[in-house]
């Protein structure tokens, strides 16, 4: 499976605060699933790469002019 960018900067920007929630609210909760959903969302934060973009052929990058 090939990891290409299909994130952009703001969707980026985006789930990495959702994932910073996630992962205060797995501290408070004492809930490893929340964790474990705050380190994928991290992941795809940090690779710009979202599995179920690549799934369904969707892509927030901006656009290559040539």
């Amino acid at each position: 499976m090939k990891f290409s960018k299909n994130i952009g900067t703001a969707d980026r920007v985006f789930r990495f605060l959702i994932a910073l929630l996630l992962l205060a609210l797995a501290y408070w909760k004492s809930s490893w699933i929340l964790f474990a959903s705050s380190l994928f969302v991290f992941f795809e934060s940090f690779m710009s790469w979202c599995i179920l973009y690549q799934i369904l052929g969707k892509s927030s990058c901006p656009v290559k002019k040539k």
